[in-house]
């Protein structure tokens, strides 16, 4: 059962609405099935003599009433919630809506039981899952009702209806979720032909840019580059930017930071994206898959962050890993792209919590993040390698949330670890089938079979009855080639973290391995390096001139 609280300021146009057809002439028998006095409450959908002005002229009496007190109209007096079952949930009679009705307003403080100069509201039906409760906000003894956190309070009280009512139960919120788009922007992106409405297609684009961007002053450059409309908020008191608004090309609706997402703020963007003075783009490496295997590494790092007992340690490393997500799906173009881009979509309400995140402990990974997003593609393994910790991760991160009672960052993680894992199957079986047919010779594979029984003796059986096994024994033999010696990569793998719980730890070692360095390439670059230093000399004399030599001449003699 969902909730939405909004406010407003027009009584007779809400009214209109809920009676009238509805935008698609979807509304069906419009009628109220609860108010605060159902005698006192002309119904139009119901009543043949009853008008719409009647009801708005009986809903606003206190409001006109304080207006003449006060000379001007109370602000937003109008409040709107409207309360939805879930998709599946059983067929709920005109009584149990009533009922739910005044358990809602009686929550949220709108009208609490026994108090009889509560708000005036009535509850509309007009279709077979949902009601929206209207009221209008000023009391019979002139005070505006204590709304404070109505939102919540609501969505706690439907959770006790669901469990009495015999209900889907639907995750509770933490006050942390990003606001929904209303009818009307839905209604306005479904005339335009697009597919999510400009609300939230702002908000991945500020995802996708603060994910990528190295100071605040980039995330509003980028943006603009981008078409986005940007409108920085000046403080009057300090006169420097400390808010911002954006709209969608040629759009005319402006969105403040925080209404895209509570970490879209200015404020929390700061937190994360330095203000000072910084390269424009990252200095060059001599390795172009360095990038790539810092953040590999740096994501199985957070991974263990995750078992520690610091909840602000934690909740920073998920946060710089939704910044890995957006820029994973922007380096790694191909057949799995989508399931990439769906994964950072779906991870961005995992990334924040009622937990305030530690930003600078999870420094590395996100440092490593931006790296990403402007390093080379670098197709096979490697990116595969990276994906591949990912999936670990976002698991791990959806049973962190849920040890927490995260409800809806649980889903979230769990909904980006699917995508995950799609796109690694779409990616790694073609690369994991290349490496099987390229499999070294049975001598060197019976070699490498000794060296895993040497090297994991407790996991050998399981990695050599491993499917996986003969593109590991490629990958073992090209890591020897590039330096490396098996027996003792092996046993570095293996302890970075258990393979109890890997369902193809053969397949897990390939990755891991995968992701190292080429030991040799490595060395070659150091002793290029060197090679090309410029030999220190010792100072030599400034040369004399002509005169100068003449008169020590002169001297001599």
């Amino acid at each position: 059962m969902v909730p939405d609280v909004s406010t407003g300021s027009d009584t007779r146009g809400l009214i209109n609405y809920l009676f009238g057809p509805g935008r698609r002439d979807e509304h069906t028998d419009p009628h109220i099935v609860a108010a605060w006095d159902m005698a006192g409450a002309p119904d139009p959908g119901r009543d043949p003599n009853a008008t719409y002005t009647q009801l708005a002229k009986r809903l606003d009496h206190r409001v006109d009433l304080r207006t003449r007190e006060l000379g001007k109209q109370p602000p937003q007096h109008v409040w709107h919630c409207p309360v939805r079952t879930a998709p599946g949930d059983r067929y709920l009679t005109d009584a149990e809506w009533a009922e739910v009705a005044r358990r809602v307003v009686a929550a949220t403080g709108i009208a609490p039981d026994g108090d009889e100069k509560a708000c005036r509201w009535i509850a509309v039906r007009h279709a077979e899952d949902h009601i929206h409760i209207l009221a209008t906000t000023v009391r019979a003894d002139g005070r505006r009702p204590r709304t404070n956190r109505d939102g919540w309070r609501a969505q706690k009280e439907c959770r006790k209806i669901e469990a009495e009512f015999g209900l889907r139960r639907l995750k509770s919120g933490d006050l942390t979720a990003p606001r929904t788009p209303t009818g009307a922007e839905r209604a306005k992106a479904e005339r335009q032909g697009q597919e999510v409405t400009a609300r939230e297609w702002l908000r991945e684009q500020a995802y996708a840019v603060a994910a990528a961007v190295r100071s605040i002053d980039d995330y509003f450059s980028v943006l603009t580059s981008l078409g986005i409309q940007v409108k920085p908020r000046v403080s009057a008191k300090t006169g420097e930017v400390d808010g911002y608004s954006l709209a969608a090309p040629g759009d005319t609706i402006w969105y403040g930071g925080s209404k895209l997402a509570p970490d879209l703020s200015y404020n929390r963007l700061t937190e994360r994206l330095p203000t000072q003075e910084v390269p424009d783009r990252p200095q060059p490496v001599a390795d172009p898959a360095d990038s790539w295997r810092r953040t590999e590494t740096a994501v199985r790092t957070a991974h263990t962050v995750l078992d520690s007992d610091d909840d602000a340690v934690a909740q920073g490393h998920l946060d710089a890993f939704g910044d890995t997500l957006h820029n994973l799906a922007r380096a790694a173009p191909g057949p799995h792209q989508a399931e990439l881009q769906a994964a950072a979509k779906a991870f961005n309400r995992a990334r924040r919590s009622v937990i305030r995140a530690d930003h600078q402990a999870a420094n590395e990974l996100r440092q490593a993040a931006k790296d990403l997003a402007y390093a080379p593609n670098i197709p096979g393994g490697l990116a595969i390698a990276l994906v591949s910790a990912a999936v670990h991760l976002a698991r791990a991160a959806a049973t962190w949330h849920a040890q927490r009672g995260h409800e809806q960052q649980a889903a979230a993680a769990e909904q980006a670890f699917l995508h995950l894992q799609a796109s690694y199957q779409q990616a790694a079986q073609p690369v994991l089938e290349d490496l099987t047919r390229r499999a070294p010779r049975p001598q060197t594979a019976e070699r490498f079979k000794a060296t895993v029984r040497q090297a994991i003796p407790d996991h050998a059986d399981r990695i050599l009855a491993d499917p996986a096994w003969p593109a590991l024994t490629t990958t073992l033999a090209r890591a020897e080639t590039a330096g490396h010696n098996p027996r003792q990569l092996l046993t570095e793998v293996a302890g970075r973290r258990e393979l109890d719980t890997a369902e193809r730890p053969a397949e897990v070692l390939n990755w891991r391995i995968t992701a190292q360095p080429n030991r040799r390439a490595q060395a070659a670059r150091t002793r290029s390096a060197r090679s090309t230093t410029p030999t220190v000399q010792a100072p030599q004399p400034a040369p004399t001139t002509v005169s100068e030599r003449s008169a020590e001449r002169g001297r001599r003699r």
